[in-house]
């Protein structure tokens, strides 16, 4: 089984940084792209970004193109996701996604691991 813990939420102000990161652990496990994915009260998940394994193919949800970027260090089983110029409404619980095995890269439910989430807040 694998573990996926995400870290690096929290509250801040419109138009400041924060780096979520996701670390796995447990057996190791091929090499999966690597997702974040969020949902915002009262609202429906959203897909975030997508890395392949080697990070050389990435996708972006288009509302945080240009201000998010998704990274990953393979040594350290460790996806990143660092968001820049954060607006309100980004404000969600982030989720990291790990093994595509169904599906499109921004469909939920084809990705076999899932984190707890981490609590972003952007306050305006």
């Amino acid at each position: 089984q694998v573990q996926l813990v995400e870290s690096g939420g929290g509250t801040v102000q419109a138009g400041d940084s924060l780096r979520l990161s996701c670390s796995a652990s447990g057996r190791t496990f091929g090499r999966p792209s690597m997702a974040w994915f969020r949902q915002a009260p009262g609202k429906e998940g959203e897909f975030v970004a997508v890395s392949s394994w080697a990070g050389d193919t990435t996708y972006y949800t288009e509302s945080v193109k240009g201000r998010f970027t998704i990274s990953r260090d393979n040594a350290k089983n460790t996806v990143y996701l660092q968001m820049n110029s954060l607006k309100p409404e980004d404000t969600a619980v982030y989720y990291c996604a790990a093994e595509l095995r169904s599906g499109n890269y921004y469909n939920a439910p084809g990705y076999h691991y899932w984190g707890q989430g981490t609590q972003v807040t952007v306050s305006s």
